[in-house]
């Protein structure tokens, strides 16, 4: 195929971002976010020792640590080299260092999207700039990075960081499908209006969720601050009695309810059966119940913290492609391009 290149490329930068995702929330549930302390360097070497004597104090900038500290609630007097000799934690390291290196791929598989869509600048232009725009969400939100560390995991910094991940995976998402020389489209009977109502609510609600699943990590986030060095269990109650909290909770229901509607009425209309990105969607939003169910009722257990943060960002290329192949209503399904 005449895309075939591109729509790898596109889609390599796609899987590189879900990654990303899934191991930034592994950074966020395990508290390693600060594990490296600066910026591009981690503790002042490009790469991080293993052991706390592998660091020279004597290169750190302490005026620095004490602003952050400050930015972060805690009092900047009690930073030293004393006290950053004991916070050195190698596993947090390690795992904030690992989380920077898979951000790499992201970077290197947008600039060659961006690259490879240069032939179709005449014939397909808006490609070649949805492909500039991907390779700009990917420079930004590593500056953006940058700024979380800098900034002591600021609330609306953190906030802004995973919205233009949102809006990554969405246009990386649509180059995928698009870069195919003949774009899929599902074949089925009857119109297509009611489907497309009905997937396009389902991809506004899974954007609105999202969004909501970030303030709560900014209140949990906050609440840690509050509580420094309480346990977890201790102060949790309090994220629950949050109307955030509460509406992130029950909205997962009619997110379900809006799946289930979805996915029946491709079941009914499409002769071909169901494609695999609506069976993903409905899989994913099962599991996604189930862990948040997890959540409310049993424990707040890390693994399954990872999971429901990186399978939200699979749920949301899974919705954008399933509304994209959709036929656009104007003809009857089906006369649509099989899947």
């Amino acid at each position: 195929m005449k895309f075939a290149s591109y729509q790898k490329l596109a889609a390599a930068a796609l899987v590189s971002v879900l990654i990303l995702i899934f191991a930034g929330a592994t950074v966020r549930v395990t508290g390693a976010g600060m594990g490296c302390p600066d910026w591009p360097t981690c503790w002042g070497l490009l790469i991080p020792p293993t052991h706390v004597d592998g660091v020279d104090f004597g290169k750190l900038d302490i005026e620095k640590f004490k602003r952050k500290a400050e930015r972060m609630g805690r009092d900047p007097s009690t930073i030293s080299e004393e006290s950053l000799r004991a916070e050195f934690n190698p596993r947090h390291v390690w795992t904030e260092f690992t989380n920077r290196l898979l951000a790499l791929p992201v970077g290197f598989l947008s600039l060659a999207t961006f690259i490879a869509s240069f032939r179709f600048r005449k014939n397909r232009p808006h490609l070649f700039w949805l492909s500039f725009t991907g390779l700009l969400l990917v420079l930004t939100n590593a500056w953006m990075g940058a700024r979380v560390v800098y900034s002591g995991i600021a609330p609306g910094v953190l906030s802004t960081h995973l919205a233009l991940a949102m809006a990554l995976i969405s246009v990386l998402t649509y180059c995928a499908w698009a870069g195919a020389e003949h774009p899929r489209k599902v074949k089925v009977t009857g119109s297509s209006r009611l489907m497309r109502i009905t997937v396009s609510s389902l991809l506004l609600m899974v954007v609105i969720e999202g969004i909501l699943g970030t303030q709560i990590r900014e209140i949990t986030g906050e609440l840690a601050k509050a509580h420094h060095d309480s346990p977890k269990e201790t102060w949790i109650s309090e994220l629950e009695q949050s109307m955030t909290y509460f509406i992130h909770r029950s909205f997962s229901w009619v997110l379900l309810l809006t799946t289930v509607f979805a996915y029946t009425l491709a079941k009914r209309h499409q002769p071909d059966g169901t494609s695999p990105s609506q069976n993903g969607v409905l899989g994913i939003m099962i599991a996604q119940m189930l862990l948040g169910l997890v959540m409310a009722q049993i424990h707040i257990y890390s693994w399954v913290q990872v999971l429901h943060v990186g399978l939200a960002g699979v749920l949301l290329a899974l919705v954008f492609r399933w509304f994209l192949i959709i036929p656009d209503g104007k003809r009857p399904l089906a006369e649509a391009n099989g899947r």
